[in-house]
């Protein structure tokens, strides 16, 4: 298992950024699958980015961030970053880390943050 801590959420107006950080415990943390996943008000959580683990990256995003969210991971500070550009009203929710011990990020991971909060005005 693996603690995750996030930071980084605030209030920003459309079109900023703002970057998030998931610090993580351990020291097995390149052994994981890291990515972010979000929950707006009164819908599902969805994906929104996720990384590989190992040495070379697989890298996939969901298609209402591409090209404006950047994910990435610095394996020897154990944290994951998703750098969030030309943000919109629709990306505010409450933004998790996830993890799980393999190569790709499940759709269920088996490790979670507590959750930061984006908002974004217009």
């Amino acid at each position: 298992q693996v603690q995750l801590v996030e930071s980084g959420g605030g209030l920003v107006q459309a079109g900023g950024s703002l970057r998030l950080s998931c610090a993580a415990s351990g020291r097995t943390f390149s052994s994981y699958a890291m990515g972010w996943f979000r929950q707006a008000p009164g819908k599902e959580r969805e994906f929104v980015a996720g990384i590989s683990s190992g040495i070379t990256y697989t890298i996939r995003y969901a298609d209402s961030v591409k090209g404006r969210f950047t994910i990435s991971r610095d394996n020897a500070k154990s944290t994951l970053y998703l750098q969030m550009n030309r943000l919109k009203p629709e990306d505010t929710a409450v933004y998790y880390c996830a993890a799980n011990r393999a190569y790709v990020l499940s759709t269920q991971p088996d490790n979670w943050g507590q959750g930061t909060q984006v908002t974004v005005s217009s």
